[in-house]
């Protein structure tokens, strides 16, 4: 049986976990349940032969694909690509406005209604239309900085694994994508108006997660490797899948940065012409949530996955969004060692997709999204504000992780 023991040394919050034959895992997940196939995961990432000191788990932790959601892992010699994930990159993006609720029309469909025309937003948009069999040509601002900053490093990319191939990718830089990503203008602790957003490396992230993924376990197949999970495969340092992965893995991180770029320009223009001209305010954030970095904790240097986590050095800001209809927060690092310097994504799903489409309909997320303009029908239903964990436990499991510096409270969502 595992053994768990509660650690409250220097107002630290977590939970230890014991796991024969691995590292520890330390939970930040007092108050806030975590699923038994999560705790599984955990202890069979805990028993990877590379995985330095200990795995935190964040209070938003839930079951996910190979690695649990939720995770920081940091390594020595290794990187697994299913613990990163194949939405690389993914991440949100806030910036504050000089604007003010009393700006804002009494009516927010128009605002809504031109945020959804300006920004292509569901599974599988892009800037454009097709036009036989082709997709028309993507505006120039986006496509210039497309050569700029990302195309020649994706040809590079290309020319050593061209199953890489995604169909013109630069034509969904800018776009949202589906699923919980979103674009929300909210109204923070003094009425001021933010804009806030949810995207991550689309379909080229996808199409290099999965490849690298499927890589990786035919690497472990070839070395003859037992793993408590074929997504747990991983790659060697030193070798030259390593090398191309993180290549890959840093270039969908920069398209997926980008993105929130080019979306947060467009819906601060349409704010500016449905509302008024107006300046961003001191505030603006940009931050990752699925991704991979080389940083130095506890005196080494290693390599950090943060699936579903937000780096949370002291004092950088951070974004922990809540659900629709519930509170998100900017967030202050407080620079917690034992988490390596991180704190959770989100809410963190308490139930699958399937699960919350088969308890909850149309009219239960209409009355739990009251307030909000945004999508009400049977299409967002997974999205409910239910299906997710209470944003309030999650952020009082993490004290010790990051302070609220923002409390931000939707009055618009876009979903895709």
């Amino acid at each position: 049986m595992t053994r768990v023991e509660q650690v409250n040394v220097a107002a630290t919050m977590y939970e230890e976990m014991a796991v024969a034959g691995g590292v520890p895992v330390r939970l930040w997940t007092r108050g806030v349940p975590v699923e038994d196939e999560a705790r599984r995961q955990l202890e069979n990432v805990a028993r990877l032969p590379f995985v330095f000191r200990h795995v935190a788990a964040m209070p938003d932790v839930h079951f996910g694909i190979g690695a649990t959601v939720g995770s920081v892992i940091a390594t020595h010699g290794a990187i697994v690509p299913a613990a990163v994930g194949v939405d690389i990159g993914c991440g949100m993006m806030a910036v504050q406005t000089t604007l003010v609720a009393g700006d804002l029309p009494d009516s927010l469909v128009e605002l809504r209604a031109r945020i959804e025309r300006a920004v292509p937003h569901g599974f599988v948009s892009v800037r454009g239309r097709a036009v036989k069999g082709s997709w028309a040509v993507t505006p120039d601002g986006v496509l210039s900085r497309w050569r700029a900053s990302l195309a020649g490093r994706l040809e590079a990319l290309l020319a050593r694994h061209p199953r890489l191939e995604e169909k013109q990718p630069e034509a969904q830089l800018g776009t949202l994508g589906g699923g919980n990503h979103f674009i929300e203008v909210c109204l923070d602790e003094a009425g001021r108006v933010w804009v806030m957003l949810h995207s991550g490396s689309r379909g080229i992230g996808n199409r290099i997660g999965r490849y690298f993924i499927e890589l990786a376990r035919s690497e472990m197949l070839r070395l003859d490797r037992q793993l408590p999970d074929r997504n747990l495969a991983w790659f060697d340092e030193g070798t030259r899948h390593f090398d191309d992965y993180v290549a890959a893995m840093t270039w969908a991180q920069d398209y997926a940065a980008e993105n929130r770029r080019v979306m947060m320009e467009s819906v601060l223009r349409v704010l500016a012409e449905v509302v008024r001209p107006f300046q961003r305010g001191a505030v603006a954030v940009n931050c990752h949530h699925n991704y991979c970095t080389r940083e130095r904790h506890f005196g080494e240097d290693v390599l950090v996955t943060r699936k579903g986590a937000v780096r949370a050095g002291r004092g950088e800001l951070g974004i922990i969004p809540g659900s629709m209809g519930a509170r998100s927060y900017v967030v202050r690092g407080l620079g917690s060692a034992e988490s390596f310097e991180s704190c959770s994504h989100g809410a963190g799903r308490r139930m699958s997709r399937t699960e919350a489409r088969r308890r909850f309909s149309a009219r239960d997320h209409e009355l739990a999204t009251q307030g909000v303009e945004c999508r009400k029908d049977a299409g967002v239903v997974d999205e409910t504000p239910a299906a997710y964990k209470d944003i309030d436990a999650v952020m009082a499991a993490q004290r010790d992780l990051v302070e609220i510096v923002h409390t931000l409270k939707q009055v618009v969502c876009v979903k895709g």
